[in-house]
């Protein structure tokens, strides 16, 4: 029975707290549009998502009416589409990655994720293929969002890939130059990318999920940052617990949201993704939950301790709440997306190396961070392979999503706009790391992967 404390602690969440659903994202297999000709490839395509989603967004809006819960996106993710292409030219991905964002046009969704592939340990013909229309594709549309996963512990490291992906971050960048290179922020490189990801730009829909399937990212830095402020300088026992019972209710409301969506648009409710996402807006910050436990400014001495006891009280909380955990689940540390970061990155508290060691026990990695333009491809592709490794060897997933911008350096900024925010131009080691990219091969698995 529901108490009555219990429904205004709720709504005081979503009122002032600025709890949300961060999304809605309905997973589509693409795997029965395969065609041979791109003029029906790209029919088949078209046709399915506008059909299997075309409720998507209104149903998404009933909830919100219903529930009074505010769902922040509404989001398509796919099967990669490297898988679906094939040997076509890149060109003709370019043309899917069209195809792609008429149909988010058309359904109103804030973006579609899956123009990705996964060559962590090699790389097909079409493979290859979408990795050289990335830049092209990123630049013509609106809606698109492109992931590639390069590593996993049980692969290794493929650094042809890495070495490759630093050299498409650049042409994302030029390409995009007019908008502060946006274009990389609708891409991310991952070891051990996750099949059910509903946060974009990473989200795809991994070959083992059925035709389609609701997965709901939850949300709410403000919430646990003012339960944190609340609680004053207790132990850190009574602060996880804290968490916990306030993470709890985050993930129920999020459970609530998948369960009915899942029902209205019949297809299988998939998990909940126990993330937190910050914002922007002052009070939705992440960075903010750490100083609320008594760092004087986040990146400080003391910073990766108190997001590792975040990102596991969160999971605990979590998982205790919904059956069906996925995702990414814990806490984002995006530098753009976060007021808290913004500030502290501008001051000099946050670098990169310190961004660095925080991925190691969060959910994600190198997430929105703004590089000078000139950075070397070379330079960017090290930066991918370090925190690529932490993934690997600690089996977890970790992603990368660097903003070399075009024509800016450091003391300059780049505004990305909406839920993208704007970023501080963060220095970054101008020793080089040319010869060791240019090695190539592949790193191998560590020793702990081989666990049959």
């Amino acid at each position: 029975m529901l108490e009555t404390t219990d429904i205004l602690q709720t709504i005081n969440m979503i009122a002032e707290e600025k709890l949300d659903i961060r999304t809605v994202t309905m997973g589509i297999s693409l795997l029965d549009c395969v065609s041979d000709d791109l003029t029906r490839l790209n029919d088949n395509i078209y046709d399915k998502i506008t059909k299997k989603a075309e409720k998507l967004v209104p149903v998404c809006e009933e909830l919100e009416k219903t529930y009074g819960i505010p769902i922040i996106n509404k989001r398509i993710s796919l099967t990669p589409i490297s898988l679906v292409g094939g040997a076509i030219s890149p060109e003709g991905y370019v043309k899917i990655a069209e195809t792609l964002d008429r149909a988010a046009n058309a359904l109103g969704v804030n973006f579609i994720g899956g123009f990705s592939a996964l060559v962590q340990k090699g790389m097909t013909v079409g493979a290859s293929n979408l990795i050289s229309a990335i830049p092209e594709a990123l630049a013509s549309t609106e809606h698109i969002c492109s992931s590639v996963n390069v590593g996993s512990t049980k692969a290794g490291i493929n650094m042809d890939a890495v070495k490759l992906m630093g050299e498409t971050m650049l042409k994302a960048a030029y390409l995009t130059r007019d908008r502060d290179s946006i274009g990389c922020a609708k891409l991310v490189v991952f070891a051990n990318i996750p099949d059910d990801n509903p946060f974009m730009a990473g989200a795809m829909h991994g070959i083992g999920e059925p035709d389609t399937v609701i997965n709901v990212g939850v949300s709410g830095p403000g919430v646990v940052a003012c339960a944190v402020k609340r609680e004053g300088a207790c132990d850190f026992g009574r602060l996880a617990d804290t968490i916990k019972k306030i993470a709890f209710k985050i993930t129920r409301t999020g459970q609530l949201i998948a369960y009915e969506a899942s029902k209205k648009l019949g297809a299988p409710y998939g998990i909940v993704d126990l993330s937190l996402a910050p914002t922007p807006a002052q009070g939705d910050s992440v960075a903010h939950i750490l100083e609320n436990m008594g760092l004087e400014c986040c990146g400080t001495h003391g910073t990766t301790a108190a997001l590792a006891l975040l990102n596991d009280a969160v999971k605990k909380g979590g998982v205790m709440a919904t059956s069906y955990v996925g995702g990414l689940s814990g806490a984002f540390i995006p530098v753009s997306e976060d007021a808290g970061m913004i500030h502290a990155a501008e001051i000099g508290s946050l670098n990169l190396e310190k961004l660095e060691a925080m991925t190691a026990v969060c959910s994600v990695g190198l997430d929105m961070i703004a590089v000078p333009g000139d950075t070397p491809a070379s330079t960017l592709s090290a930066i991918i392979a370090d925190e690529i490794s932490i993934g690997v060897i600690n089996n977890k997933t970790t992603a990368v999503r660097l903003i070399p911008v075009y024509g800016k350096g450091v003391g300059e900024s780049a505004e990305f706009g909406g839920l993208l925010g704007y970023a501080p131009i963060m220095p970054i080691n101008r020793h080089s790391s040319e010869a060791f990219i240019a090695r190539g091969g592949r790193i191998p698995a560590p020793i702990h992967s081989l666990r049959n």
